[in-house]
């Protein structure tokens, strides 16, 4: 096979023709439910969810009331990408969402690799969820007197991690009573749990339950999956309209300020959070097939599925950041926290149940969104044929859908929240990202049919440029000393809790003497708890640098220097590199500015993830990859189509 074969595409005209025929015989055809409030529904059940009830706490925490910039610019960036899929699914209207735009734009390389980072925003988004659904669900029934052994509904990697930081601090002097709530618990996970010679049986269970459930519904048909997630819709729109309405009524003002007590970089710190908030208004386009007027509707469902959820979004933010301090939200279900906190624990009842309703729904519409991409790969002969097969009854792909209930329920039992939630919002960020190339690249193709919707053509000929000119000019004026700190890796002071768990025990006990010997009128008698010492002296800046500099430990434990700092930088160096070729190309090609904007502000928050989702994501690229040669591109309709 020739190397021109790994970039052979599919033409619109094919796969429109493929459609009408599969409708004509019946054959492997969804059936036709859906209309534009349904579509909405499904956006606002995809996103209303653990955004809302989970990680926008963690967002608040470090941006302060500001983070509300930071659900805006995502909004933003979400509906240049949402521009972007609805003139596909409307030049497109078929099943495979961004593989199948990929396929059109790119070729089946290209395709491929975009159909297997889909696994990484469905299958590892939905894990994400149904761990947060999890944590919610377990509350609720400790809340009612039910008490579950930490061991069963924890992960492994949350109860290992947890068990060895906690270990950590406690050997620094830090009392168990002392710790994070969340470190109590996995630090109990782990040494409550059955031991299996030396593993540790660490599983969560009430993840697997809901995941098993879900699935049996999204195998049951799109009838009754829509009829759920429409009540579900339902019901927690008018609980954050409660919260809302009588949380207002709490807000103290003067929480308010500082507006952004961490500045731009702490808004930028809680981009993975938020944007994990939004992602699902794409999982959408993965039902057009099953939409009874597909151009039409899926770009009025998914603009109107951001709209509606921006503005609960920053309601919610200045709602809560009014109500306690900013500094107070790094919690797991700030909702509930703040009126447990105010002693309204009738709404924090009300808001547990809701959570765990909210992101049932979310773990509806990603589990029927992987299943539909998985069978249009198959279609394409990418995948096995089994993984086309439409239930003749329930008209949804069956055998895709258990296949996917496999894939989430397993990792649930392992994998822990935070890398989940980090690797989803990496994989749907390059989905994003290759949407918006896409729509760029066939904006001058005149033999592409276009459906009812098109992107509102801009030329950004020079805005982009100018934008990035403006952009250089203000880093070495206005933010000089970051630019050059960024430039030359200037090393960077490690935090308290990042010292003190590199420590070794003798190495701790040498510090906590140091401390007590050169400053005995802040450390004697007053605590044991290393990290909280050092801790203290973080309040002012150049004491604290003083202070660590002094510590009889290696310089290397006091901070990040070198290649060890240098690493965290690459993303953002690929993207600064990108930005100037896309400036070129904007410049050479007269490119439509809305799909250019949201290709960049997307590689933007890629490049704000952490050097290890782009190597985790790197890694597994490489395993699909060795897919797609060992059995999807001999297997390619595409290739036998060429042959014959």
């Amino acid at each position: 096979m020739s190397f021109s074969s790994l970039f052979r595409k599919k033409t619109v005209q094919d796969i429109l023709k493929q459609v009408e025929k599969n409708e004509i015989d019946g054959h492997s055809s969804l059936g036709k439910h859906l209309t534009a409030r349904d579509l909405t529904a499904f956006g606002i059940a995809a996103i209303v969810g653990a955004g809302i009830f989970s990680t926008i706490g963690k967002a608040s925490a470090d941006g302060g009331p500001a983070v509300i910039f930071l659900f805006l610019f995502t909004a933003l960036a979400c509906s240049f990408a949402a521009f972007a899929y609805a003139e596909f699914a409307s030049m497109v209207p078929v099943s495979g969402s961004a593989y199948t735009y990929s396929y059109v734009a790119f070729g089946e390389l290209i395709a491929w690799v975009i159909g297997w980072a889909l696994i990484m925003e469905y299958a590892i988004g939905n894990i994400t969820v149904a761990i947060s659904w999890s944590d919610y669900f377990t509350g609720l029934l400790e809340s009612g007197g039910l008490h579950l052994p930490q061991w069963i509904q924890m992960d492994y990697l949350t109860a290992s991690n947890g068990y060895t930081e906690a270990t950590a601090l406690m050997q620094g002097g830090k009392t168990f009573a002392n710790l994070d709530a969340g470190l109590q618990d996995a630090y109990t996970a782990w040494t409550t749990s059955p031991v299996i010679g030396s593993f540790h049986l660490v599983t969560d269970i009430p993840a697997l339950f809901i995941i098993v459930l879900i699935t049996a519904l999204v195998y049951r048909g799109m009838k009754e999956s829509r009829n759920a997630s429409n009540l579900m819709v339902v019901v927690k729109l008018c609980v954050i309209l409660l919260v809302i309405a009588v949380g207002v009524f709490y807000v103290d003002t003067a929480n308010w300020d500082p507006f952004a007590p961490n500045g731009v970089n702490g808004v930028l710190k809680g981009v993975s959070a938020v944007f994990f908030a939004y992602i699902g208004f794409d999982a959408i386009s993965t039902t057009a097939e099953e939409c009874k007027n597909p151009q039409r509707d899926l770009p009025r469902g998914m603009m109107w599925a951001i709209i509606i959820c921006t503005i609960l979004y920053i309601a919610i933010a200045l709602v809560l950041t009014g109500m306690v301090k900013y500094n107070s939200l790094n919690v797991g279900d700030p909702l509930a926290f703040v009126f447990d906190k105010l002693d309204l624990k009738w709404m924090s009842g009300i808001i547990a149940v809701s959570a765990v309703v909210a992101m049932a729904s979310v773990l509806l519409v990603f589990q029927m969104g992987q299943p539909r991409i998985w069978m249009s790969m198959s279609r394409d002969g990418l995948l096995p044929q089994k993984f086309s097969r439409v239930h003749p009854r329930f008209k949804t792909p069956s055998f895709a859908t258990i296949v996917t209930g496999f894939v989430v329920a397993i990792p649930a039992l392992f994998l822990n929240l935070t890398m989940v939630t980090d690797l989803c919002s990496i994989g749907t960020l390059f989905a994003f990202v290759l949407v918006c190339a896409g729509v760029l690249v066939l904006q001058n193709k005149p033999n592409i049919p276009r459906g009812k919707f098109k992107t509102p053509y801009i030329n950004s000929k020079y805005i982009i440029p100018v934008l990035l000119l403006a952009g250089i000019a203000y880093s070495f004026t206005y933010n000089k000393k970051n630019t050059m700190d960024f430039i030359t890796n200037v090393p960077q002071i490690n935090s308290p809790a990042s010292i003190v768990t590199s420590l070794s025990k003798t190495e701790t006990e040498e510090v906590y003497k140091f401390l007590v010997e050169n400053h005995k009128e802040r450390v004697f008698n007053k605590t044991t708890d290393l990290e909280q010492i050092l801790s203290d002296f973080q309040e002012n800046e150049a004491e604290y640098v003083s202070v660590v500099e002094s510590l009889p430990i290696d310089k290397s434990l006091k901070y990040e220097t070198g290649f060890a700092l240098f690493k965290h930088k690459i993303p953002m160096w690929i993207f600064l590199t990108v930005l100037v070729g896309l400036a070129i190309w904007a410049f050479r090609q007269n490119l439509s500015l809305i799909p250019l904007l949201g290709l960049i502000c997307c590689l933007y928050m890629m490049a704000e993830l952490s050097v290890w989702n782009w190597i985790y994501f790197f890694v597994w690229l490489l395993i699909g990859l060795a897919i797609y040669f060992g059995y999807s591109r001999k297997h390619s309709k595409l290739n036998f189509i060429k042959e014959n």
